[in-house]
């Protein structure tokens, strides 16, 4: 599904925000990336969604190269920030349907994508308002579901449980599980590392622009927990 091979981004010619990393994420698995703050999460996922270039190495997604067929790439995933910018002036249908155009989302398909979700994170009410009345939570409700209505294989999300009330978070973890089950598969980085413990058949631990412990969840922890591994590796010079 998703290939990262040797994969290099500086920003300054000296440091590298990404330096040699290397990851494969198979269809079916829900794929947790943790990291301190700057440790690299986001400028890695940034390079996998086409956002930012990067200098050396070659990201792939169903064996499609994201630099040299960036956009047959993009129609198979979705991507969600961590602080995501959305068209405050429109409604929330507005904005559910200019992503659809985008991606070329039947009318059918849409008004069933977007029915189903809307109600399943109880926005169903709010999207005929604006966008700028809605909280911060109902604005990420919204950017998720915009990122489901095309039904991605690959869906990149940074911090994606920020915000979320609890159902909605127990909502968006059974949206994940039935993806894999149909054959996509979820990347995201997270600070909340119980929920990767819980949730994730694969981790992978960055520090400093490189991984440093990757592989599948319970052979990583063993019988420890998450947080402590990440401690340790934190601690290590």
């Amino acid at each position: 599904m998703l290939i990262i091979e040797n994969v290099y981004k500086s920003y300054d010619g000296i440091k590298k925000a990404c330096n040699d990393i290397s990851l494969t994420i198979e269809e079916g698995d829900i794929f947790g990336f943790v990291g301190h703050n700057g440790a690299g999460k986001t400028t890695l996922l940034k390079s996998i969604a086409g956002i930012i270039d990067f200098d050396e190495g070659n990201i792939t997604v169903s064996g499609l190269s994201i630099k040299k067929e960036p956009l047959r790439v993009k129609k198979m995933i979705a991507y969600i920030p961590d602080n995501p910018d959305i068209y405050e002036s429109l409604t929330g249908i507005q904005y559910l349907s200019f992503i659809a155009d985008i991606f070329e989302v039947s009318e059918e398909d849409r008004q069933r994508e977007i029915e189903k979700y809307a109600n399943l994170f109880e926005i169903r009410d709010v999207l005929q308002n604006p966008i700028s009345s809605y909280s911060h939570g109902m604005k990420q409700k919204l950017v998720i579901i915009s990122a489901l209505i095309h039904q991605p294989k690959l869906l990149l999300l940074d911090e994606p449980f920020v915000g979320l009330d609890p159902k909605a978070s127990f909502q968006l973890k059974e949206i994940f599980k039935e993806m894999c089950d149909q054959g996509s598969a979820i990347f995201f980085s997270t600070h909340v590392l119980e929920v990767v413990e819980k949730l994730c058949n694969k981790v992978a631990i960055i520090k400093q622009g490189k991984i440093v412990a990757e592989g599948d969840t319970q052979t990583i922890i063993k019988d420890q927990s998450l947080e402590s591994i990440f401690m340790e590796i934190q601690k290590e010079s």
